[in-house]
């Protein structure tokens, strides 16, 4: 860690680039962590994943508190995942949802992104947000649209190292030879890996992956076809095993917040000396000490 340089990496951008590239030519498949802000980032690095993984989804619900119905601008996006690779040394891969636009607006988020330092963005085929008379029923662009979302977010990255991952949220949509179509569309735009969702047995994921001689993202609810072992032995080096740790701690606040009200002591929670490791207290006493003077630690302020 370089001394002038407060809570920060001590890795660069293009070093978690490097890494999560080697992670996704190597032999296993990998499941990131699901992360909404820079403490549960340092978590993450902490427990030993080996990327970390920023949905729209949650984005939204942690900047907004509001659904995933494309409310969420690119630029609080790109923000929040600042602060997170801000802190950590683990690559970010961060869902751009449709690009926030047409494909010149996808060339934006990417531009916006790479500047924030994540390490690789998926940008999807839905049309969003929902155009009037949908009715919350969502459906696909067209694939001719989606390859030139990707080949300008190709074009607008400046790192080659930037993992640009073209998604289809086909399952489900359209039929599975559609989805074939559009993982292929995507290959043959240059996309550094394909996104699938919705897919549900492992017959669907073979079926729509079959001949397809590029690295898969696969996002499934099916926790059966999520096992990482069974998958390392199809082309998917990527698992997102949904979002239960933003829930979870949700969970945790609302529980500890009844029972302050009531008077209780509550559910567990950090104590003083976990969350100055998670803050990097003893950095900022470092710093602290060598950049103002003084003898020493000063007093911490807990949250107790």
């Amino acid at each position: 860690m370089q001394t002038d340089m407060i809570a920060t990496t001590c890795f660069t951008a293009s070093e978690k680039r490097r890494h999560l590239r080697a992670l996704i030519a190597g032999p296993r498949c990998i499941a990131p962590a699901s992360v909404f802000d820079p403490i549960s980032a340092r978590i993450a690095g902490e427990l030993g994943f080996p990327a970390m993984m920023l949905a729209g989804s949650v984005a939204s619900i942690a900047v907004l508190g509001a659904p995933d119905v494309a409310t969420i601008t690119l630029t609080e996006l790109a923000d929040l995942s600042r602060r997170i690779c801000r802190v950590s040394s683990l690559p970010l891969i961060v869902d751009a949802d449709h690009g926030y636009g047409n494909a010149l607006n996808a060339r934006r988020t990417v531009e916006e992104l790479e500047q924030a330092g994540v390490a690789a963005i998926t940008i999807e085929d839905t049309d969003l947000p929902d155009p009037f008379g949908s009715r919350g029923v969502s459906r696909l662009i067209p694939i001719e649209e989606a390859v030139g979302k990707i080949r300008a977010a190709l074009a607008a990255r400046l790192d080659p190292g930037l993992m640009i991952v073209g998604r289809t949220g086909g399952a489900g949509l359209a039929d599975l030879d559609d989805v074939r179509r559009r993982l292929r569309a995507l290959v043959e735009a240059g996309a550094d890996m394909v996104f699938v969702r919705g897919v549900e047995t492992a017959e669907q994921l073979n079926f729509v992956l079959d001949g397809l001689e590029m690295p898969a993202f696969l996002g499934t609810s099916n926790r059966a076809l999520a096992d990482v072992d069974d998958l390392s032995t199809t082309p998917v080096r990527i698992v997102l095993k949904g979002h239960r740790p933003m829930m979870a701690a949700y969970h945790a606040v609302q529980a500890a917040m009844a029972a302050q009200r009531d008077g209780q002591e509550g559910p567990p929670a950090l104590s003083a000396r976990d969350l100055e490791r998670l803050t990097a207290q003893a950095d900022y006493d470092t710093y602290l000490e060598h950049y103002l003077g003084g003898g020493g630690r000063r007093e911490s302020h807990h949250l107790g």
